[in-house]
């Protein structure tokens, strides 16, 4: 007993703290166009190595290179751009917002523009999406209005959800948007649900969910897995590894031992890779599993591999907890400086044309956080009306409720 090796314990930690030179050399990523782009059909074992590898599209220079560029028309490469321009001019507004204190709380989700944004537009309008809490690109580009989104922030008297929801947490059935979850594992199993349900009434439509690094250590993870396993769900299942977890590193959740892609070759499910950085490479990853779930060829994870720039929320300083300048180090860039760069190098758009869509984006959110503001914000008391409360709960009111109601004089 006493010759044998004393056993320790391993706490994972991040590369890099407060303080030290960002470095990431040592990472491993694929050059784009390398990495091979299977047919739709393919086997999830045939497919495995798609799961450690890195799907790219994009080089330094802005060129699309590869089988996975998906070749998309220059006008819907300038209303991706426009979109992800939007999404981080309402992220500067509203974060502006909180800091003055018109709202309790807000979520920024700077770095990962292209993640939401493209993957609205390989999706149908009609595919429903179970969101986490950093995919307000989604909203944005399916044309949900501003001011409702603000107004929901606020907590005034024309919140769409009445006061029903933390701040951010938007709902909207119109747009196929899921209300949110601020225990983002559920919204894992309840995509799933939905789309095991779609299929099951023969409907055409599929479902997407979006959670980060840190859920894949949850249980609802590994049961949305099994289930969209076995019963070939029509759904995409995405984890958008943006490398934190509020204060917790990506090594954690086992982000150090493997890929969080090859969490799905267990459960048979096809995994893909992507640099979550690159607009074109999300979107043609996205249209392979959309093509495969309405072929009735099942799930699909798909790890998105990015960087959250920003704090996790208002109440939160990164600084604490990791360099600076580290999301100036990260060796994939910026999403929206990339396609950018991608539409100068085909002559369809100039430096003159993304200033113009800046100003155009900030003018668009300023004018609806005037019109927003004017209905109140927080601390304000301009709520919606206690009548409300018994809207929106069921399709036919109960007895109990309606004399209850009845008595409010409403």
């Amino acid at each position: 007993m006493r010759n044998r090796t004393k056993l320790s314990l391993r706490v994972p930690e991040p590369k890099h703290r407060p303080g030290d030179k960002p470095d990431f050399s040592a990472m491993a990523i694929s050059e784009p166009g390398e990495v091979r782009r299977p047919e739709i059909d393919a086997h999830a074992r045939d497919i495995s190595d798609l799961a450690f590898s890195l799907i790219r599209v994009l080089d330094k220079t802005g060129k699309a290179l590869g089988p996975w560029n998906p070749k998309l028309d220059a006008e819907t490469l300038r209303r991706g751009l426009k979109a992800m321009l939007l999404t981080r001019a309402f992220d500067e507004r509203m974060f502006r917002a909180q800091r003055q204190g018109k709202t309790s709380f807000y979520m920024k989700s700077t770095g990962e523009e292209a993640v939401p944004v493209a993957q609205a537009f390989a999706l149908d309008r009609g595919d429903m999406c179970f969101p986490s809490y950093r995919q307000q690109g989604l909203l944005i580009a399916r044309g949900y209005p501003l001011v409702e989104m603000m107004n929901q922030i606020y907590s005034n008297e024309r919140d769409p959800i009445k006061g029903r929801q933390l701040p951010i947490m938007y709902s909207s059935k119109a747009h196929g948007f899921f209300t949110i979850s601020g225990n983002l594992g559920t919204q894992f199993p309840q995509a799933v649900g939905w789309a095991m349900a779609s299929a099951y009434k023969g409907d055409d439509r599929i479902a997407a969910s979006w959670i980060g690094d840190g859920t894949t250590a949850e249980g609802d993870f590994h049961y949305a897995c099994t289930f969209a396993a076995v019963y070939r769900a029509p759904v995409i299942l995405n984890v958008v590894n943006n490398q934190w977890a509020i204060s917790s590193f990506a090594g954690i959740a086992g982000g150090d031992e493997s890929t969080f892609a090859s969490r799905g070759i267990g459960y048979g499910l096809p995994a893909l890779r992507v640099d979550g950085n690159d607009f074109l490479a999300v979107y043609a990853a996205t249209q392979w599993a959309v093509e495969r779930a309405r072929g009735n060829l099942g799930a699909t994870l798909i790890e998105h591999f990015t960087y959250r720039a920003e704090g996790h929320s208002t109440s939160d300083d990164p600084s604490r907890y990791r360099p600076s300048d580290e999301a100036k180090a990260w060796p994939l860039g910026d999403p929206v400086e990339r396609l950018k760069q991608h539409l100068i190098g085909l002559s369809e758009w100039s430096e003159e044309q993304h200033a113009a869509a800046g100003k155009e984006a900030l003018d668009q959110v300023n004018a609806a956080n005037k019109e927003a503001m004017s209905s109140g914000t927080l601390g304000e008391n301009r709520l919606p009306g206690a009548a409300t409360m018994f809207e929106d709960v069921y399709k036919d009111m109960p007895e109990h409720l309606i004399r209850q109601r009845q008595q409010m004089g409403v």
